[in-house]
């Protein structure tokens, strides 16, 4: 069953860089020694950095652990603890998680490339710039969300990255077109703008949806209006400020959820 996420997850800090017991300390030695540590009582262990490629953690406590930045690549956590552990950044490619706690888990900029997440408990976790997220835990509309949280940032590359991942889902999206169009046009490419506006429309035309079909018309016509007037916007460069407006406070009212 697919994940509904959300976008303004916040994380606590790890609470410590160490386990605070001289048992905990023994079971990390272990694991950096040896590479395995089933059952292990890792919890709030500093494992920053830590390469752990294939390790066997399966059952492990790392409830608040430091793995960030972690090369954890092949590693078994299956049925491991890692509520509210730090994985930012974390290589965890080919990594088997199914069954584990991942409640509250910090995952962003993570690697994820083929790693196994069935049945575990995905619970708040901040997925936001993983890369190779699994299509089945993230929907298209937390996707569009990120995406216009990168456009309000001005990151227009990175939110057109969000839409084309949402659209790989599900073509049919009318929002998640506009949403790209208004990116495209900020980065300047207008033909892409264009086409993504135009198709939209007709999405939106189809559902039914008056308010959106009206929003990618007007955006359609500013762009048109501005290619038409590029000339003399060039040498005149503050003489278009009024269309500049127009697009700027179309994509502002959609980009805060007027859909």
């Amino acid at each position: 069953m697919k994940l509904h996420l959300l976008a303004t997850v916040t994380l606590g800090a790890i609470a410590l860089s160490f386990p605070a017991a001289a048992e905990n300390l023994s079971h990390v030695q272990r694991l950096l020694s040896e590479n395995e540590c089933p059952n292990c009582d890792l919890s709030s262990a500093g494992l920053t950095y830590s390469r752990l490629a294939g390790a066997n953690l399966q059952g492990a406590n790392l409830v608040r652990a430091n793995l960030s930045q972690a090369d954890l690549t092949g590693a078994d956590l299956r049925g491991a603890n890692l509520t509210g552990a730090s994985l930012s950044e974390a290589i965890l490619i080919g990594a088997d998680l199914r069954g584990a706690n991942l409640t509250g888990v910090d995952m962003r900029w993570a690697y994820l490339t083929d790693v196994q997440l069935e049945d575990a408990d995905l619970t708040g976790v901040n997925l936001r710039h993983a890369r190779g997220i699994p299509a089945d835990i993230v929907e298209p509309m937390q996707l569009f969300l990120w995406g216009n949280d990168e456009a309000e940032r001005g990151n227009f590359p990175r939110a057109i990255s969000y839409y084309n991942q949402a659209l790989s889902l599900n073509s049919d999206l009318a929002a998640v077109y506009l949403a790209r169009a208004i990116s495209y046009n900020r980065m300047g490419d207008t033909n892409e703008a264009l086409a993504d506006a135009n198709y939209a429309a007709e999405l939106f035309f189809a559902e039914g949806d008056e308010t959106g079909f009206q929003m990618s018309e007007q955006f359609i016509a500013a762009v048109e209006f501005d290619l038409e007037m590029d000339r003399e916007r060039r040498e005149n460069p503050g003489g278009n400020g009024n269309l500049m407006n127009v697009i700027g406070g179309l994509a502002s009212l959609f980009l805060q959820g007027f859909f």
